[in-house]
């Protein structure tokens, strides 16, 4: 039997998006670039304290900009990073998989 290794690249992948909303912010930032008010829009469900919470986690993975543009009022944008990117379009793939194999539980 195979041995599992100390670092595998889904669990690492999972562990980012792991969180209900993750995914959702994702897609919402691989079509443009939004700020925080925009993007709560874009996700109703979502309360701002959550979207507050996920982006902060999402930014300190590495996987969000987060840019801030001096005024009155402080313009904050939000945006994928490179490694961002890449993430998204893996977890597409997987929408995609879930869409054409649901899972028993949705029967």
């Amino acid at each position: 039997m195979n041995e599992p290794t100390g670092n595998c690249g889904f669990a690492t992948a999972i562990k980012a998006i792991e969180g209900k909303w993750k995914v959702d912010i994702l897609c919402e930032l691989g079509t443009a670039s939004r700020r925080f008010g925009r993007l709560r829009q874009s996700i109703p469900a979502i309360s701002e304290k959550m979207l507050t919470q996920q982006l902060r986690e999402l930014e300190a993975d590495g996987l969000v900009n987060r840019e801030v543009y001096p005024g009155s009022p402080t313009k904050v944008v939000y945006s994928l990073t490179e490694s961002g990117a890449a993430l998204n379009a893996g977890a597409e793939a997987l929408c995609r998989w879930g869409e054409q194999f649901p899972s028993r539980t949705d029967a």
